[in-house]
């Protein structure tokens, strides 16, 4: 794993805050703006689908690797225990983020196309998983031995 300066896998994370920052201004600016809620709908829209496909192609990748290591949902989805401290804060950071702006917003303009931001933490979960599935720090699986025949 490379230094704390620079986390393996810098690009998904700079896609999570890249995706948190277009979201958060489209958002708001759909909340007061109501011309530009076509937009907001549009960039929440992307986000879950990106955040759908980054989330399957992280668990398809984690089936592979689950072969010769344990991984759990809480260390793949929620980096507990499979990321360094800076790519966790960042990763889970960014989620935490698109969710406090998607509820937020959502409350504020209930039952308009605000509300589909509702569905943008996916994105940030889905490139977690990615991380992890791609550069997760996970035990090696343990091997299980075949159950002894009862003998009469």
């Amino acid at each position: 794993m490379a230094d704390d300066r620079r986390p393996a896998g810098k690009p998904i994370i700079v896609l999570s805050w890249a995706g948190t920052a277009v979201f958060t201004a489209t958002a708001i600016l759909s909340t007061f703006v109501e011309a530009t809620r076509a937009v907001g709908v549009v960039v929440a829209l992307v986000l879950f689908g990106l955040g759908c496909v980054a989330f399957l192609a992280a668990f398809a990748r984690a089936v592979d690797r689950s072969r010769t290591e344990e991984i759990g949902i809480g260390g793949l989805y929620f980096l507990a225990g499979s990321a360094p401290g800076a790519v966790r804060w960042h990763l889970l950071g960014s989620t935490a983020v698109q969710t406090t702006v998607a509820f937020t917003t959502a409350s504020l303009r209930p039952f308009t196309g605000v509300a589909f931001g509702i569905l943008v933490p996916m994105y940030g979960l889905g490139l977690a998983g990615l991380w992890a599935s791609r550069h997760g720090d996970f035990p090696p699986r343990t091997r299980l031995r075949p159950k002894k025949q009862r003998t009469r």
